[in-house]
């Protein structure tokens, strides 16, 4: 109950990709468990190495941005520079290919669009 619902794939180059298919909650209000859908996560992230003491954000996803939102807006508030021609990618619900880490688990935390922040560990094969 209320950890995303991540699917982790190994690609045949020996790369690993994750796909968040959504997450579930309590609704207090109704008393029961509800099943969110991908449209409900407004930030999420994925740290490639997860060494179970702190989370390390290798990728950031924002999957609920339209134009001028999300890394866009946040290159505008800190004036970097981010290669635009990759932002499309960051905004979806499946990552970029990674390499497994030393620790061989990842971790995969959301922002639901209530600001609830589950986590979920998986150990990579």
């Amino acid at each position: 109950m209320g950890q995303p619902d991540v699917e982790v794939r190994k690609l045949d180059d020996g790369l690993y990709q994750v796909e968040v298919n959504g997450f579930d909650y309590f609704d207090t209000a109704k008393g029961e468990p509800v099943s969110g859908s991908k449209n409900k996560i407004a930030m999420w992230s994925l740290d490639t190495d997860y060494g179970e003491r702190s989370l390390f954000p290798h990728q950031v996803f924002f999957p609920m941005t339209s134009n001028g939102e999300g890394w866009e807006k946040l290159n505008k508030d800190i004036r970097t520079e981010l290669d635009e021609s990759l932002l499309g990618q960051f905004q979806g619900t499946a990552t970029l290919p990674f390499a497994a880490g030393e620790n061989r688990k990842v971790a995969v935390k959301i922002v639901d669009d209530r600001g609830i922040e589950p986590l979920k560990i998986v150990v990579l094969n």
